[in-house]
């Protein structure tokens, strides 16, 4: 795949993106270099890898899910903002 201008343009529609003119070249020289790696990619041979090949054959250790509050870290918080109420920062009124 060859990225050149035209390419960029649409790409740049897609992702609602304007790209500066004097940034254009050094943006399609970016994207080919990651456009030919990837493309180097396809050149590896996978035939005899089992799909669900994986770098260990040890499964993730799961912890149970346990529901934690310490109240303190809360209260050395608050005691540290100039205003408070009720366990909230009070801050100034900005929108009328």
């Amino acid at each position: 795949m060859q990225v050149d201008d035209m390419l960029l343009s649409k790409l740049e529609k897609l992702s609602f993106l304007k790209i500066a003119d004097d940034k254009r070249d050094e943006i399609i020289s970016q994207l080919s270099e990651i456009v030919n790696f990837v493309d180097n990619l396809s050149l590896l041979d996978t035939q005899n890898v089992d799909e669900k090949f994986a770098m260990s054959d040890d499964a993730t250790l799961l912890r149970e899910d346990v529901a934690f509050c310490d109240t303190s870290i809360n209260e050395s918080i608050i005691k540290n903002a100039p205003l408070s109420s009720d366990n909230f920062f009070v801050v100034p009124k900005i929108i009328e």
